[in-house]
């Protein structure tokens, strides 16, 4: 059995809304017996972890390219700001492909913005108002980003993103209409997401079916989200979750490993 803890969308003040994608505040326990699962994501997040007695880690939480599926009984209580395509290496101080697959402390990341921002969100409480990273973070990353190679990349995301009203662009064509080539937009996506643009789009499609599966029978759904057909959809699928469709959704899932608790999906 899967377990889904509580999860709510909290809004991004304006000034954070170039940077911060999304901030979610996730808490509840998670009983022994149930299997916690860590999705495949190619954004890198800044999480506020709240462990037993009241602990707290900021953390930088890097690219996860393949599932993870973890026991664990312990409590969760989190918030996590999700960021934007192009942000981790102004913020953080590392290109986004250093952090792929790790969990860092942020205050020993190299960014000027990171440590300042470790010190504002230690005691953050996903309850109140953010406004106040809004006072912080906007004048050191405009400082340190790149703002034409990050409009590129946040453009080559969005196309290469699974949307309601359009299937993802093919890498070729995508790197045609951003005028860069093939070669040009793996770097960008290497230095400011942290995965391919091939990776990125199959972790993207891969998370729109999680989304999708219970309102779509299963070739619909692989034509709208960018395959070629269903047998692909489940190639892709078994690669990075480690079992097909089926198996994920009926609860037949690899073997569990001890893990500490954190952030799902």
């Amino acid at each position: 059995m899967t377990h889904t803890t509580a999860e709510r969308e909290l809004p991004v003040p304006e000034a954070l809304r170039p940077w911060i994608t999304g901030i979610r505040a996730l808490s509840g326990a998670v009983p022994p017996e149930e299997t916690f699962v860590h999705l495949p994501d190619p954004v890198t997040k800044v999480v506020v972890r709240v462990g037993r007695g009241g602990h707290r880690d900021v953390l930088a939480v890097g690219p996860r390219v393949r599932a993870s599926y973890h026991d664990t009984g312990l409590p969760v209580s989190c918030a996590e700001l999700r960021l934007a395509p192009g942000t981790p290496l102004p913020l953080l101080g590392v290109p986004a492909a250093e952090l792929v697959g790790r969990v860092v402390p942020l205050d020993r990341l190299p960014g000027r913005a990171a440590r300042r921002l470790a010190v504002e969100a230690r005691w953050l409480d996903p309850e109140e108002d953010l406004s106040h990273l809004a006072d912080v973070l906007p004048e050191l990353l405009t400082e340190a980003a790149d703002a034409s190679r990050t409009a590129l990349l946040r453009a080559g995301a969005d196309a290469l993103s699974v949307r309601s009203d359009r299937v993802p662009g093919q890498i070729r064509d995508v790197a045609r209409e951003l005028a860069v080539s093939e070669r040009q937009l793996r770097n960008l996506f290497t230095e400011g997401v942290g995965v391919s643009p091939k990776h990125y789009a199959r972790i993207t499609r891969v998370r729109t079916v999680i989304d999708r599966a219970t309102s779509a029978p299963w070739s619909e759904l692989a034509a709208t989200t960018g395959y070629y057909d269903q047998s692909h959809m489940t190639s892709d699928f078994r690669a990075l979750m480690g079992v097909p469709p089926r198996s994920y959704f009926t609860g037949r899932l690899p073997a569990a490993t001890p893990c500490q608790a954190g952030p799902r999906g």
